[in-house]
C-alpha cells in the first residue's frame, strides 16, 4: 500500500536527506550494506528473545532502507547495479528477521507454530517475485494491503508486545497472501489488454530486417576488399 501510493510523493521529501548524506562521502552501497548487517543483529536478537533489543535493531536496519535511494538520487549513481542490490538486500533482510522470529518461537512454544514465520517469508517473497516478473515483461504490480513496509511495520508492534506476536504474524500472513491474489490480478488484466505478438508477425520483422543485414554484409565485403 505504501509503495503503490506514497513512496514517490515520501522519496521527494527525503531528496534534501539524501543530498546531505552524500557529502559524507557515505553511498548508497554502504547504506543498503549496512542495512543487511543491521538486520541480521536483529535477528540474532530476536532469535535470542531479546525481542526489545530486536526492535531497536528492525528500527536502524529500516532507516538505511529509506535513505538509499535518496542517497543513489543525490549522487546520480542511481541505476540498474544500486537497485538490483538494493532488490536482492531486502530479500535477504527479510529471510533474517522472520528466520530469527521463527528460531524464538521454536524454543519458547511448543507444537509447529514456528512455521508461521517461514510461511510469511515464502508469502512475501511470491509478491516479490510477482512484482520483478512484471516489471521485466513491462507491467506494473505495485500496491497491495501488505508490501514490505506494512510487514516491518506490523513486525515492529510484535517484537514490542510479544504477547500479540503470533496473532499478527497470521494476520501478515492473511493479508499478504491477498497482496499476491491483488497483483496476480492487476497483472492478469493489463495482460489480457495486450496483444500477443504472433509467429506471423515475428516473420515479418525478420522479413523486414533482412534487407538492412544484407547491406550490411555487402557494406563489410567491400570494406575487406
Amino acid at each position: 500500500m505504501f509503495d503503490g501510493r506514497w513512496r514517490t510523493s515520501f522519496e521527494q521529501g527525503l531528496k534534501p536527506i539524501g543530498a546531505n548524506i552524500r557529502r559524507t562521502g557515505i553511498t548508497a552501497d554502504h547504506l543498503t550494506a549496512t542495512g543487511v548487517v543491521l538486520a541480521g543483529a536483529a535477528s540474532v536478537a530476536i532469535a535470542n528473545g531479546a525481542l526489545r533489543a530486536g526492535l531497536l535493531l528492525l528500527i536502524l536496519c529500516a532507516l538505511p532502507d529509506l535513505l538509499d535511494g535518496a542517497v543513489a538520487k543525490a549522487s546520480g549513481t542511481a541505476g540498474p547495479r544500486g537497485a538490483f542490490f538494493d532488490s536482492v538486500a531486502d530479500r535477504v533482510t527479510d529471510a533474517l528477521l522472520l528466520g530469527g522470529v521463527a528460531w524464538h518461537l521454536s524454543t519458547t512454544h511448543p507444537g509447529r507454530i514456528a512455521v508461521l514465520p517461514l510461511a510469511v517469508l515464502g508469502a512475501s517473497m511470491l509478491i516479490s517475485y510477482e512484482r520483478a516478473k512484471a516489471e521485466a515483461l513491462g507491467f506494473d504490480a505495485r500496491g497491495g494491503l501488505m508490501e514490505r513496509a506494512e510487514r516491518i511495520i506490523v513486525l515492529g508492534v510484535g517484537l514490542l508486545f510479544d504477547s500479540i506476536l503470533i496473532p499478527l504474524l497470521w494476520v501478515m500472513l492473511v493479508l499478504t497472501l491477498i497482496t499476491a491474489v491483488q497483483r496476480f490480478a492487476k497483472v492478469w488484466a493489463q495482460a489480457s489488454n495486450t496483444r500477443p505478438t504472433t509467429q506471423a508477425s515475428r516473420w515479418k520483422a525478420r522479413r523486414a530486417a533482412r534487407p538492412t543485414e544484407r547491406a550490411w554484409r555487402r557494406q563489410a565485403r567491400s570494406a575487406r576488399r
